[in-house]
């Protein structure tokens, strides 16, 4: 059975917040980046990247501001917050606690 390159369901907005903490990105660099952290396991679609970060941005936890990419194209680069980093924080415990209770299942005898 062939691998499923895409994400695992309730992860994305995780990730996208836990990339842009070191800085600001633009939408194809999260990708790349979401892709390149994971040892080319996980991809982003355009699809559901966009979509993410408009809810994102909803939210108050990342801001966004046109700027020019290496390319010398403009691009929409992506800021996380200070709420972004409390989400990104609560996020990562949820995601924790559940990661250990499924590691304690799969343990158990």
């Amino acid at each position: 059975m062939p691998k499923n390159p895409g994400l695992p369901p309730g992860t994305l907005v995780m990730l996208i917040l836990r990339v842009l903490r070191p800085g600001a990105l633009h939408g194809y660099a999260i990708a790349q980046r979401i892709r390149q952290l994971s040892s080319e396991q996980l991809s982003v679609e355009e699809g559901s990247l966009y979509p993410a970060l408009q809810k994102l941005l909803a939210n108050g936890w990342v801001k966004a501001a046109w700027t020019t990419s290496d390319s010398g194209r403009e691009v929409r680069s992506y800021t996380l917050t200070a709420k972004g980093l409390k989400q990104l924080d609560s996020e990562q415990d949820d995601y924790q606690r559940m990661a250990d209770a499924i590691a304690a299942i799969f343990e158990s005898t």
